[in-house]
């Protein structure tokens, strides 16, 4: 069973940076394609981002051109760096991952970690 385990969230004001992390187990994680997933009370969970093995990404249109999904395969930890944050971006967010190679478009994040929470005050 693989496990996830994020940190790194936390209060911070709009327009300020935060950088999550997400440190895996229990899977090959060089071949892995990684995600992180946000969830805000009373909205539905989004992908937020996606890197597959190959490091190929994607990104939320919410998202662009202000998160970096990356990920370091000597420490089995995957990051994502979220900046010009937003109160909108305020919720919890998961780290997940699908334990195979899946493509980019594929990912469903089999599995998921506990998650941490990211609020953003205006």
């Amino acid at each position: 069973q693989a496990q996830l385990v994020e940190s790194g969230g936390g209060l911070v004001q709009a327009g300020g940076s935060l950088r999550l992390s997400c440190a895996a187990s229990n899977i090959i994680f060089s071949i892995s394609t990684m995600g992180w997933y946000r969830q805000a009370p009373g909205e539905q969970r989004e992908l937020v981002a996606v890197i597959t093995h190959v490091r190929s990404t994607n990104y939320a249109d919410s998202v662009k051109g202000r998160f970096t999904i990356s990920r370091d395969n000597a420490k089995n930890t995957v990051y994502l760096q979220m900046n010009s944050l937003k109160p909108e971006d305020t919720a919890v967010y998961y780290c997940a991952t699908d334990a195979s190679p899946t493509a980019a478009r594929d990912f469903r994040g089999r599995y998921w970690g506990q998650g941490t929470q990211v609020t953003v005050s205006s």
